[in-house]
């Protein structure tokens, strides 16, 4: 097939299922060179953020609390595992999970089902500590791929010994925050990951699971051979939409945006994370809900800190979201996170609290 076939190939893919070009108002034919047009206590069981930077408070900003109703849907509040990985390699899982009842938490997100110096559990009493303490266990990490290692843990090289582990937990996803580079950053090389995807996703489909990838800020890079071409709009249009969904870490892509809003040759490339939801809502069931202090001096532009601590509008951003799913609002499940927390267990429960606080309002009330 030729160059030209190829671009034209992936334009019509990407027109077909509406995924979202590099800036409002260009095709995805544009895209391709083609042709152009564009608590405290026991929480208990806004307006369009629009161009730039403006997802922050801002003046007359509270975060939404206040009167009114929850913002955050019941039963949906869930916590990556991964943040309180420290407690959980110390103290095992029992009494990180007696916390995260406490705090108001429903559902779990695992990063491995070890605990370290904490001794040995098998998935069976790992599902069952989880339902004795009221939390769902919801999905789970795995590595993508380890191409060096036959024996690795990952999709990849041992897809049927993770399935049957996500099985015996019960997990309604399963998935992956390794981004798709295993072939590299062209357009070619990400559509061999989508076929990777595709086929992970058609396994976990025959057990009653989704299978699910987690973005970080690179995914929203642009590809080396075809430097017009976002990469995750090469991800969405490769794979199919009934078999492959996305569990968008707000934070990273706000990330993304900062990072790679223009492209090498610096001309503008603007994009707005929550626009890519709310095309296709349903094909991202999991979020990530991560908190940053805007700092244009970091590779970033955010430095992360606890959820409620930083200037990411949460209550516009889960109210448009849960709005605009014709599900209902409970299809979407809201997983905190902090990749490198102060105090891992002072974190959840500031998370859970602020998000439990979170009331719909109209800015400037």
């Amino acid at each position: 097939m030729s160059r030209f076939s190829k671009d034209a190939e992936l334009a019509r893919r990407l027109n077909r299922r509406n995924v979202l070009g590099v800036a409002a108002g260009v095709t995805a034919a544009g895209l391709l060179g083609a042709s152009s047009a564009q608590a405290t206590t026991h929480p208990g069981k806004g307006h369009d953020q629009g161009k730039g930077h403006d997802h922050g408070k801002g003046p007359g900003h509270d975060h939404g609390h206040g009167k009114g109703r929850a913002v955050l849907p019941p039963g949906r509040l869930g916590i990556q595992l991964y943040s309180l990985r420290d407690k959980i390699s110390t103290l095992g899982f029992a009494p990180v999970f007696a916390e995260l009842e406490k705090y108001g938490y429903d559902e779990i997100e695992f990063a491995g089902y070890t605990q370290g110096s904490a001794g040995e559990i098998t998935l069976a009493q790992l599902k069952r500590l989880a339902r004795n303490h009221g939390l769902n266990p919801i999905g789970s990490h795995v590595n993508y791929y380890d191409d060096n290692n036959p024996g690795a843990y990952s999709f990849a090289q041992n897809l049927t010994k993770v399935l049957d582990d996500a099985e015996a937990l019960g997990l309604k996803h399963i998935g992956t925050a390794s981004g798709p580079f295993r072939y590299g950053s062209t357009v070619d090389g990400w559509k061999r990951a989508a076929g990777d995807f595709n086929r992970y996703g058609a396994a976990a489909r025959k057990r009653g699971m989704k299978f699910y990838q987690h973005n970080h800020a690179e995914e929203f890079s642009f590809a080396t051979d075809r430097p017009k071409v976002r990469l995750y709009d090469v991800l969405l249009a490769e794979t199919d939409p009934n078999l492959v969904y996305l569990e968008m870490d707000i934070y990273w892509a706000l990330a993304g945006r900062f990072r790679f809003g223009k492209r090498a040759d610096g001309t503008p490339a603007p994009f707005n994370p929550i626009d890519y939801v709310l095309k296709q809502p349903d094909r991202y069931p999991l979020f990530h809900v991560k908190d940053g202090t805007r700092n244009d001096a970091a590779r970033d532009g955010y430095d992360m800190t606890d959820v409620g601590d930083g200037d990411i509008d949460y209550t516009t951003f889960l109210n448009r979201v849960t709005e605009r799913t014709s599900r209902g609002r409970t299809y979407h499940h809201w997983q905190t996170e902090h990749d490198n927390p102060v105090d891992s267990l002072a974190f959840a429960r500031k998370s859970s609290a602020h998000l439990h606080g979170l009331r719909q309002s109209r800015c400037g009330d």
